[in-house]
């Protein structure tokens, strides 16, 4: 038997209500990250990534559906277990540099913060083991103004895994960073999963994030629609070839969502032709609709 996914959700729905209008924010979402996964979820400003993230974290709670993290239940859990969930399962990092990061203490004193928080004790040689392989161990003693930004975003995965967390949530990571420091933050969250088995959820905007990763979940309109996967592979000659291939999520009530660059190369709208064949289904545009109109 396969071991207890690290992140499930299934059917998981947030509504909320501003002035009297609903807006469903997640509608129907599914996910499966199992242990040990590095996960980039993808999707447009407005598409449920962040609302999302807040529910994994155990900062918000979904209006309907069910959510696992870390082998818990985020919809069975009292107030106290929340903060005991956020303390020891998982990590989280901010977008914004500032929010991860206490501007008054130092990147050796963030991380013995977070330990404090979490009820344990840290060493001077926890610390370096945490911010050596980050490659920030030179900033130990700065104060987060006196780093650069992605210093400052590499010391708080440091900080956000001192609790050893069993999973890492990143929320828009690189988004106020160069191409040059997102690399090097990118490359950092791969280092943890590499080394110490961290189940990473990177949530971006950004497509390009999604070339540092094996496994990239498309989200549109509060739901999963679509995945990829990179693999490399080595020909008799030893030439390594990556390979991408896209796959559509389809849901239990059979539902599936089509890219929108392949719906506009191929001007689908508003209702498409089936066929079905021995060992697939077809999906073609409806001609006749279009000579109608």
């Amino acid at each position: 038997m396969s071991a207890e996914p690290h992140i499930l959700c299934r059917d998981l729905v947030r509504i909320f209500v501003t002035k009297g209008v609903e807006v469903q924010a997640l509608q129907g979402l599914d996910l499966r990250v199992d242990p040990g996964e590095i996960v980039a979820l993808v999707g447009a400003s407005g598409s449920g990534k962040s609302t999302l993230l807040t529910i994994l974290s155990g900062l918000d709670i979904p209006t309907a559906g069910s959510a696992r993290v870390a082998g818990h239940d985020l919809l069975a859990m009292s107030e106290r277990d929340r903060v005991e969930f956020r303390r020891h399962s998982v990590g989280f990092v901010w977008q914004q540099t500032e929010r991860n990061l206490l501007p008054y203490l130092t990147a050796a004193e963030n991380i013995q913060f977070a330990c404090s928080v979490a009820g344990a004790r840290t060493t001077a040689a926890r610390v370096d083991d945490l911010l050596g392989p980050l490659g920030v161990a030179h900033v130990r003693d700065r104060r987060p103004e006196a780093m650069s930004g992605g210093e400052r975003q590499r010391v708080a995965i440091a900080v956000a895994i001192a609790n050893d967390p069993q999973v890492l949530l990143a929320d828009e990571p690189t988004g106020a960073l160069d191409e040059a420091s997102s690399t090097e933050v990118l490359a950092a969250i791969r280092e943890l999963n590499e080394r110490l088995g961290v189940t990473a959820l990177i949530v971006t905007h950004d497509p390009s994030v999604s070339e540092h990763v094996r496994r990239t979940v498309q989200i549109r309109d509060g739901r999963t629609s679509s995945e990829v996967l990179r693999r490399t592979e080595v020909d008799h000659l030893g030439a390594e070839r990556h390979i991408a291939e896209e796959f559509a999520v389809l849901d239990r009530a059979g539902r599936l969502q089509l890219p929108q660059d392949y719906l506009t190369t191929l001007g689908m709208r508003d209702r498409v032709r089936l066929a079905l064949e021995t060992d697939r289904i077809e999906v073609h545009p409806d001609r006749r609709a279009e000579e109608e109109s």
